[in-house]
């Protein structure tokens, strides 16, 4: 009889396995993704003056870019932002840099606010490469800033380890998506799993501009323990600069994280 009712629990067990790795490989776009999308002919109302820009990238794919402006333009923030709404929810961010002088640039990603077609991880470097490419066609590389928050980190991070800067700047980032799955995922093979890898770890050693790191000691979401992994890669002058208390979407709030940023801002 006991062996029967382990066999039974063992059946059940196998089969919530396989449910659950199921589910997760097909609805981890789902999971992981929560953008907002936007009708092309909504106009935005942001506070700060800007531009907008479609670039078509291919038939299915339109890029939409808000180039919020500065008075007397120095440069070029390019702002990959994180995995939910689309750049009216970062919008509010972009005045940290336009009032240094830089222009702030944001593209959503397509399935966020006007920006349609689908996308892979390999996408999505490649519309941060197209990003970079039409600020190249305006600015030197020593104008130009590389900025990512959360899930961006990774897309900024590898267009910082291909491309020149004046500095990459990672907010809340995370060693890899691998290890942050691994963390909820332990018994499943992640690595065949995931659709995205995001493995910054491996591109920030391939990075030659200065990098700033700023990550909470209370984020919940890319725990500190996760992200301060990446100390190790960073070379000679880099920085990784802990906010004590910052959560994962707070960290705007903390006094020494805008008065470092404001330091940088001004070098």
């Amino acid at each position: 009889m006991k062996k029967k009712i382990l066999f039974r629990w063992a059946k059940v067990l196998i089969l919530l396995y396989c449910i659950i790795g199921i589910a997760v490989y097909y609805l981890q776009d789902k999971l992981l993704f929560h953008p907002v999308a936007v009708d092309r002919q909504t106009d935005y109302h942001f506070t700060q003056p800007y531009n907008e820009v479609n670039l078509t990238y291919n038939k299915e794919t339109n890029l939409n870019i808000i180039q919020f402006k500065s008075d007397t333009p120095k440069g070029a923030v390019l702002y990959f932002h994180g995995n939910k709404e689309n750049v009216s929810h970062y919008a509010a961010y972009a005045a940290d840099f336009t009032r240094h002088g830089y222009e702030v640039w944001m593209m959503d990603y397509p399935g966020f606010g006007k920006s349609t077609g689908k996308f892979s991880e390999e996408d999505l470097y490649k519309y941060a490469l197209v990003l970079y490419k039409l600020a190249r066609s305006r600015w030197a590389p020593d104008h130009i800033i590389l900025y990512g928050k959360s899930l961006g980190t990774g897309v900024a991070a590898q267009l910082a380890a291909v491309r020149d800067c004046r500095r990459l700047i990672l907010e809340c980032p995370y060693y890899s998506m691998t290890s942050l799955a691994r963390r909820y995922l332990f018994l499943y093979p992640v690595g065949s799993i995931l659709h995205y890898k995001f493995p910054t770890n491996e591109y920030l050693p391939a990075v030659t501009a200065p990098i700033t790191i700023f990550h909470g000691t209370d984020d919940g979401v890319v725990s500190y323990s996760n992200a301060s992994r990446l100390k190790a890669l960073l070379k000679p002058g880099d920085e990784f600069i802990t906010i004590d208390g910052g959560g994962h979407n707070d960290l705007h709030n903390f006094s020494e994280f805008r008065k470092r940023l404001d330091g940088i801002m001004i070098k």
